[in-house]
């Protein structure tokens, strides 16, 4: 009988082994194929503005986010840069939004880990204005690192993994999504006609509809930005300044 048990327990000890050496060349391959950082930026509709002469070419910025996490300031600052550095066109942001040509308004809905379908998913949806909850907009947040968690049930090789699981290399994604309204005066005389349609569910035996028309002056264009960073036990921190430098770039770009 003691035998029997001597065995057993070889036989679990070698076999945590086995799942301890597979873990660990599932760590190498993410330590080796993410080490350098990839920051990726995408839109989910090219914007077009009319060109206009040189004097005319001034952009009032409002940037708001709902995350916390979210550093409005540094951002603005990296947007700042874009324009007054990189910019070629000879655009300039301006203070007062009633001498602006142009009004560019961000909303930024998310700065969190999420998975890169979560990332696609975000920008299929297109621009939403901030109108959905940011995290109805992203869906399921992953750590993929917790992909390794009960790879090995039970005794002493379920209690091994999960602590080697809490050691591996992670592969980690942060995702920032910003939605972008760019607000642009019409020429002289010319007013732009804006119809907008609400349906509201006012009972489960039916909906109101309201059909909304405005006239105005400025023209609206408006997108979403997705911008996605992905290294190997990536934080934050290390991901903020190109995530902003990048999403900032597809700002000017539009101009």
């Amino acid at each position: 009988m003691k035998t029997s048990r001597f065995y057993s327990l070889v036989k679990i000890l070698m076999l945590g082994c086995f799942l301890l050496a597979l873990g660990g060349c599932a760590a190498t391959q993410v330590a080796l194929g993410k080490k350098d950082l990839d920051v990726q930026t995408r839109t989910s509709t090219a914007i077009f503005v009319d060109p206009v002469p040189q004097e005319r070419r001034s952009i009032y910025l409002d940037v708001r986010s709902g995350v916390m996490e979210f550093d409005r300031r540094a951002f603005k600052q990296f947007v700042s840069e874009q324009f007054t550095q990189f910019n070629d066109s000879g655009y300039r942001l301006v203070d007062d939004p009633d001498a602006a040509q142009f009004q560019m308004i961000a909303y930024v809905l998310n700065l969190e880990k999420a998975s890169p379908s979560a990332a696609e998913a975000a920008l299929g949806q297109g621009y939403q204005g901030g109108a959905i909850a940011a995290g109805a907009a992203i869906g399921a947040v992953s750590d993929s690192g917790n992909r390794y968690r009960g790879a090995a049930t039970g005794g002493v090789v379920g209690g091994a993994m999960e602590f080697v699981s809490g050691a591996l290399v992670k592969d980690v994604t942060y995702m920032l999504v910003c939605d972008v309204q760019i607000k642009e005066k019409a020429a002289d005389g010319a007013f732009v006609r804006k119809d907008t349609q609400i349906d509201t569910k006012v009972s489960d035996a039916g909906s109101s509809r309201q059909t909304v028309s405005e006239v105005s002056t400025m023209k609206e264009y408006r997108t979403r930005i997705v911008t996605t960073a992905n290294q190997a036990n990536l934080e934050l921190k290390d991901a903020q300044d190109e995530m902003f430098k990048k999403t900032a770039f597809a700002f000017s770009g539009f101009f």
